[in-house]
């Protein structure tokens, strides 16, 4: 493979020849698109305590939102980069874990598709099936592979992204005080949006408190900020959706706290600045003038590294007792119109 041909891929050679050994690199699964043969790689930062909090960054799920793989890259970018001379970023890295994924589905990105090299939608490739009614199509599939939004063959294993991505997060991200996962997409809507599970079920979540309390301490430190925090269900419902398989089989029960979040970038706002976009599949998902480019890569690196440090100062903000109760019931109240 010739990483010339994808340059998120080359970038992230550089970033480990600039990391040396501070950095690990971890070869989770390889997949083959036509005459290509390309690597889905983790990087990993920071302490190896089984006990320490985690937070992992991914991005590149869908191969034509390569904004999503380029975000997570230049944030890791603006780590590497520190790592000789930040001290305060070295204590950070003595007590935390760090892990990015960024180019979950290269294959799709080196093909311009949605899907993987199998047309198979990765976000809807999970064993996990809606009891409420979908959207058509949209909502996931298994009609064909020619149709976007395919789960690929009922029964079958996952497709091997989704199955690497989903042993990486069991591994470093899951039994922790506290994991949270920051999944890298665009193409929803004129606003940024976080999404936090289900996306199969409009029930809510077991750890929607310790949302809220996040949720709380964000409208705080990054004032007039451009998020919206919501469950998915609120826009739409499908099957299959990755996060919602890996939340559904944590163990819940023995303190360990797991949030997986989804930062929807709304690129129809560049479309609506770049009409002409609309021309190009490429151009409806990532935004295509350079100025704007670079100021989408900039404008996410305060929300990416607030998470970092809230995930780091865990102690301080996660709810329990009395407190965990009243986020519980403001969460309620917010999100869904109802008291706990």
């Amino acid at each position: 493979m010739n990483s010339s041909d994808l340059p998120e891929l080359l970038e992230l050679e550089a970033l480990v020849r600039l990391a040396g050994p501070k950095m690990e690199t971890r070869l989770l699964c390889e997949v083959d698109a036509g005459t290509q043969r390309f690597p889905v790689q983790a990087f990993l930062l920071g302490s190896e305590r089984p006990d320490a909090p985690a937070v992992g960054f991914f991005g590149g799920v869908h191969g034509l939102e390569r904004i999503g793989a380029q975000v997570v890259i230049a944030y890791l970018r603006n780590l590497v980069m520190r790592l000789d001379w930040d001290e305060t970023l070295q204590r950070q890295l003595e007590s935390m874990r760090l892990v990015f994924m960024p180019m979950v589905n290269p294959g799709g990105a080196w093909l311009g598709t949605r899907a993987n090299p199998n047309g198979v939608d990765l976000m809807r490739n999970a064993p996990v099936d809606s009891p409420e009614r979908v959207p058509y199509l949209i909502g996931g599939q298994r009609i064909s592979a020619n149709l976007p939004w395919y789960r690929g063959v009922a029964g079958e294993p996952m497709q091997c992204e989704s199955a690497a991505l989903c042993r990486l997060v069991q591994s470093e991200l899951l039994n922790r005080p506290l994991g949270v996962a920051v999944d890298c997409h665009s193409g929803f809507g004129l606003t940024d949006r976080i999404w936090f599970p289900y996306a199969h079920t409009a029930r809510p979540i077991r750890h929607l408190a310790e949302l809220h309390a996040l949720c709380e301490i964000l409208d705080r430190s990054l004032l007039h900020h451009r998020y919206r925090l919501e469950p998915q269900s609120r826009q739409y419902l499908a099957h299959g959706d990755l996060w919602d398989h890996v939340y559904l089989g944590a163990d819940h029960d023995g303190g360990a706290v797991f949030l997986p979040l989804t930062l929807e970038m709304g690129s129809w706002l560049w479309v609506k600045k770049n009409p002409r976009q609309l021309f190009s599949r490429h151009g409806i998902f990532n935004p295509v003038i350079a100025h704007r480019h670079q100021r989408v890569l900039r404008q996410h690196m305060g929300w990416l590294d607030f998470i970092t440090r809230a995930v780091g100062s865990h102690g301080r903000w996660l709810p329990s007792g009395a407190h965990r109760l009243q986020h519980e019931q403001s969460a309620m109240a917010r999100w869904y119109g109802s008291k706990a």
